[in-house]
């Protein structure tokens, strides 16, 4: 059988689901698959090219927002969505922010995001640092939940976060951020 781009990719994906990204390693991918290691390096240049096509893969899923739904509004749901998506994964904020470091486009949400934060009101001269900023707002709230998830599971001395405030705490930030872009306009 012979060994396809998406094949490598959905088990990339696979294997950082079950194992986070510690064990996702190109020689464990391909063990996985049956093939040396060589043989991955004829669907992908790398492994930070692996990632980004990881990290497409953990954000297709989030809807392009509808096209009469306020700027701020459909910002608002498409970070918190990708904020939803990437809090099942282990390491799914790692992989997003080596992905967005690499590709900052390479996804098609966080492209929303950027075009949604001009909408909503920054500037064309900030929008690409507004959308980073929002970004960045994501991927430190998904650590922080993973890592004191982490951290609760080997000291149990220290508690386990709570979902529910975890998120609170995420859109109390975002909306300070929406606040700000409506007074720049």
């Amino acid at each position: 059988m012979a060994l396809s781009r998406e094949q490598v990719v959905t088990t990339a994906v696979d294997l950082l689901r079950r194992y986070g990204l510690a064990d996702l390693s190109m020689r464990r991918l391909a063990r996985e698959l049956g093939v040396a290691p060589g043989a991955l390096y004829w669907h992908v240049a790398n492994k930070q090219e692996l990632l980004v096509e990881v990290a497409d893969v953990l954000l297709a899923e989030i809807p392009v927002p509808p096209p009469d739904r306020p700027p701020a509004e459909a910002l608002v749901g498409v970070a918190v969505a990708v904020r939803d998506a990437l809090v099942q994964v282990p390491d799914g904020a790692d992989v997003v922010g080596l992905a967005y470091a690499v590709e900052p486009g390479a996804a098609r949400p966080l492209r929303d995001l950027a075009r949604l934060v001009h909408d909503a009101g920054a500037p064309a001269s900030e929008r690409d640092e507004v959308a980073a900023l929002i970004v960045h707002h994501i991927l430190g709230s998904v650590a922080g939940q993973q890592d004191r998830a982490l951290a609760a599971s080997v000291d149990l001395d220290l508690p386990a976060p709570d979902a529910t405030t975890e998120s609170k705490a995420f859109e109390v930030g975002l909306s300070v951020i929406v606040r700000g872009l409506a007074r720049s306009r």
